[in-house]
């Protein structure tokens, strides 16, 4: 049996390898997660036993879940817990829980009020959608197209673009992005 010596034992060499696997050095790293140099090279090695507070922010740095840190054993569940996320007047749904690669969302898009505004943004990644229920207007980069149930699009988010509903009903789709989409389509909104 597992004890929880054992696991903390563990956890300095996976956040060793993960800070190498990076290219990160120490330093960028205390000035990523808010912790000391040293601390961070204290839980490495093992001299210092981790702490709640500290392995929140290298989780988050990393990019992984905490789980994974500490070696948690898995716990035979596979349902993913939906948590949406409300930014800029639209719901996203994760509906992938492994951290990095392709990420699955469910994306809300509210009713289309008054006239249709233009906000183009561009970001690193490819993005790829179906639409669920209800119509679509998508712009890119000059172009404007309405999409609805059944159909689906994929483009190069280098290309200016924009993502709305096209009436007076809400939108559903199904989107798959990588992390660089991730991050421009999650981050807080200032």
């Amino acid at each position: 049996m597992t004890t929880s010596e054992d696991v903390l034992a563990g956890v300095g060499p996976r956040l060793h390898a993960l800070r190498r696997a990076r290219g990160q050095s120490l330093a960028a790293l205390a000035a990523e997660t808010g912790l000391t140099a040293s601390t961070l090279s204290r839980l490495e090695n093992g001299k210092l036993r981790p702490t709640l507070e500290q392995l929140l922010p290298l989780a988050r740095a990393h990019g992984v879940p905490l789980d994974d840190l500490v070696a948690a054993p898995p716990t035979g569940d596979p349902r993913i817990h939906l948590r949406p996320v409300r930014r800029a007047g639209f719901t996203v749904v994760p509906l992938t829980r492994r951290p990095g690669g392709i990420q699955a969302y469910k994306v809300i898009y509210p009713p289309a009020t008054g006239p249709a505004t233009t906000t183009l943004q561009t970001h690193d990644g490819y993005e790829w959608f179906y639409v669920l229920n209800g119509h679509v207007r998508l712009i890119l980069g000059d172009q404007e197209y309405r999409l609805g149930p059944g159909e689906a699009a994929e483009f190069d988010t280098r290309t200016p673009h924009q993502i709305s509903s096209a009436d007076i009903q809400p939108a559903e789709l199904l989107t798959l992005f990588g992390a660089q989409g991730e991050r421009a389509h999650l981050t807080p909104s200032p």
